[in-house]
């Protein structure tokens, strides 16, 4: 059978960053390696910046779209049975951010594809720098993509002080306590600088399994929770968005945004860009489409509009 894993988290908590790590290790071991690429919107910005892991024992399909539920698991489905005669024995799948884990578990059980598939590996990818305040619905994702979880692995831990790391494991706990699920992070918490990760810590990933778990769920529409725009062709430097990002997450008349991302041309190429908060990384990429996509709660699309486009 081929094992699946799953890495979930929070929206920009670093899943993609992790996953080429992680599926780098697993082709170096010897494994036919397909990666599930799932993002939140029309635009698979993620999937973009896993292209150059293609090649004799790695893969990569998209699924994307914020699409209703019936259709979501359709097309995962679909996915899923047509991999399943190429070869591979392992899959590896990147979900959205606001993506519901029980979906992935209802599908697996499915026929055919629970003859065909185990599950492995569940990675939840956690931001040591996470946000203190944050909303009843997305506390519960945080909680929900985790509760199953083998590891919890935490990621910008050189970025974080003294104490940020327990502290958001603390608030990760105190999360699965609100949706009633008895599970608590401690000794299955990975802590460490993903730079210094060696071949122990990630055969230690690779072994870690899951949980079967169970919590109360938080009746809500994600898609309407959380939105995503999309503006294309903003016609602005990369200086000028990077001022515009900064301006747009700091000011909260202009919704609640949790993520920016996006690809800029750049003097002939192009840059990739990722900010949240506290934090904004730029950089060179081989290829891109221009695209800037603001994700977020309560979101103010024309006020948004006007500060990208200028």
């Amino acid at each position: 059978m081929v094992q699946v894993d799953l890495i979930t988290g929070f929206l920009g908590s670093g899943k993609t960053t992790f996953l080429r790590k992680y599926v780098q290790y697993l082709v170096a071991q010897g494994h036919n390696v397909c990666i599930l690429e799932n993002d939140f919107g029309a635009v698979n910005v993620d999937a973009m910046l896993l292209q150059d892991l293609i090649g004799d024992n790695c893969d990569l399909e998209t699924i994307s779209g914020g699409c209703d539920c019936d259709t979501h698991q359709r097309r995962m489905r679909t996915k899923l049975i047509s991999m399943a005669m190429r070869g591979f024995d392992r899959v590896v799948i990147e979900p959205s951010g606001i993506f519901d884990v029980d979906e992935f578990y209802d599908i697996l059980r499915d026929e055919p594809l629970d003859h065909w598939y185990r599950l492995g590996n569940v990675i939840a990818i956690v931001d040591a720098k996470l946000e203190s305040e944050l909303s009843p619905q997305a506390d519960y994702l945080l909680a929900s993509e985790a509760a199953s979880a083998g590891l919890v692995v935490m990621s910008r831990v050189q970025q974080a002080g003294a104490g940020e790391c327990a502290a958001v494991v603390n608030h990760l706990n105190h999360a699965l306590e609100g949706c009633h699920c008895a599970r608590r992070f401690g000794e299955d918490v990975l802590c460490k600088d993903w730079a210094a990760l060696t071949d122990a810590d990630f055969a230690r990933i690779d072994g870690c399994g899951w949980r079967q778990t169970s919590y109360v769920k938080l009746h809500f529409d994600e898609h309407e929770a959380f939105t995503s725009l999309y503006f294309l062709k903003a016609g602005r430097t990369v200086e000028q968005i990077k001022a515009a990002a900064q301006l747009l997450l700091h000011d909260a008349k202009y919704g609640h945004i949790l993520r920016i991302k996006g690809f800029i041309p750049d003097g002939g190429g192009w840059v990739e860009l990722n900010a949240a908060r506290d934090t904004m990384t730029v950089q060179k990429i081989a290829q891109g489409q221009e695209v800037l996509i603001v994700i977020g709660e309560g979101l103010e699309k024309e006020a948004i509009e006007r500060v990208i486009k200028g």
